[in-house]
């Protein structure tokens, strides 16, 4: 493959391409070493830079909008905006724990979680009401096992 390829063509090839091959094409593309993310996401990024060397980027206009819009979600504060929206659960789902026999429930907020009517801005923190013990919040309402996957 060329970079005189035809787009599908180029982006085509990378499903088939060897890791290895990808990497050197994201240091060609990028000029700079890959990340150690998955695959997967080496595809995607090497096929948006494809086309966006080929076709052009975003105009700068519509980078603007999007950054606002950003900040009026996150209200431009950093860690928020650093998380994923798809690890966090849909706001107003109910997270249910038993614990020692007794059933608790804790609800998915815009600003975080709300127990027993009380506002929380982490899962952590009412497993610690609950349980007395430090604990990480998403593995005790069972959003996450204990070896980090999801």
């Amino acid at each position: 493959m060329t970079n005189h390829d035809p787009i599908p063509v180029r982006l085509a090839a990378l499903k088939t391409a060897k890791t290895s091959e990808l990497k050197a094409q994201w240091r060609d593309l990028f000029d700079s070493e890959p990340p150690p993310f998955n695959r997967r996401y080496l595809e995607s990024r090497l096929a948006y830079r494809i086309q966006e060397l080929t076709y052009g980027g975003l105009k700068p206009e519509t980078i603007l909008r999007l950054e606002r819009l950003g900040e009026e979600l996150d209200g431009g504060d950093r860690k928020k905006s650093r998380m994923r929206a798809d690890l966090m659960p849909i706001t107003g789902t109910r997270l249910i724990r038993e614990w020692q026999g007794v059933e608790y429930v804790a609800t998915v907020t815009a600003d975080g979680f709300e127990w027993q009517g009380r506002p929380y801005k982490s899962l952590s923190a009412i497993a610690r009401a609950i349980t007395g013990t430090r604990w990480n919040g998403w593995v005790f309402f069972g959003l996450k096992n204990h070896r980090g996957r999801t």
